[in-house]
């Protein structure tokens, strides 16, 4: 017996229908056209010498080649250093935007959220313009400013959100205990803010390693090239793309170390809250 055509109808319906696991489709492409593929390029070069043979020659060259050691030092240190001035900038303002009574969120996003919709380089560009106008022409001083300029935000809106959406009744429960400001700072407010500190931490300290853009920007010397620029001289200069796919994978590395230990950290805070 054939079915009626209503039911035909609902059946073929119900097969095409979009399912949500459906949407993910677009995403798993796009991964894996512009994330996958590209990383098992750098992959192939980075395990091959120049007759295209296996070798781990290319990151031998990494602990042998001083100028790379150095420029990576550099930028371990700039990144400290901009990490650091974030995190000391940022604290205070987000402590006072989450205590506050006004619009905090006009505040927010007219002062650090709207901004950085200008292009970064355009804003890079205009600062280098600053520092001409008032004569500062140390290298690394104007490497941190131009940072912390750029990534400043990204410091402030995890530990805001954190501040925020804190519980105060552990404030309350510290005032009727006799606490005082201080003592409820450093024994509620800034342990309840771990997880916003190290999500800024990490949300400015790996993109700041692996830039080299602001730096071509702000510094006209090479005394301060970073480990970013000396993966792009591999790439765009030299045409050693061993060297350069090595020297990527390496930083690739660091970035995950660090995201690793970083979760390890707020896993660990938020098990010792239960």
């Amino acid at each position: 017996m054939t079915q009626p055509a209503h039911i035909a109808i609902k059946k073929r319906k119900r097969h095409f229908a979009l399912r949500r696991q459906h949407f993910s489709f677009p995403y798993f492409f796009l991964s894996a056209l512009f994330v996958v593929i590209p990383l098992v390029i750098l992959l192939v070069y980075a395990f091959r010498d120049l007759g295209g043979a296996f070798s781990f020659s290319n990151f031998a060259k990494f602990f042998t080649e001083a100028t790379v050691r150095n420029a990576m030092g550099r930028s371990l240190l700039l990144a400290l250093a901009t990490t650091a001035v974030c995190l000391a900038l940022s604290y205070p303002v987000a402590l006072v935007l989450a205590n506050s009574r006004f619009n905090k969120t006009v505040v927010l996003v007219l002062l650090f959220i709207l901004p950085m919709y200008i292009n970064s380089l355009l804003r890079t560009l205009a600062l280098k313009s600053v520092f001409e106008m008032i004569g500062l022409s140390d290298v690394f001083t104007r490497l941190v400013i131009a940072h912390v300029y750029d990534f400043f935000p990204f410091m402030l809106l995890p530990i805001y959100t954190v501040l925020v959406n804190m519980d105060k009744s552990y404030l309350e429960a510290s005032n009727d205990l006799g606490g005082n400001a201080a003592s409820t700072f450093l024994k509620v407010t800034l342990p309840l803010s771990v997880p916003g500190i190290v999500s800024g931490i990490l949300m400015v300290f790996m993109p700041t390693v692996s830039m080299f853009a602001i730096r071509d920007i702000v510094a006209d010397s090479d005394r301060w090239s970073l480990f970013g620029n000396s993966i792009e001289r591999k790439f765009k200069y030299e045409e050693t793309y061993g060297e350069g796919a090595a020297y990527a994978i390496i930083l690739l590395a660091m970035v995950l170390v660090t995201m690793l230990v970083a979760s390890r950290l707020n896993r660990k805070i938020q098990e010792d809250k239960r």
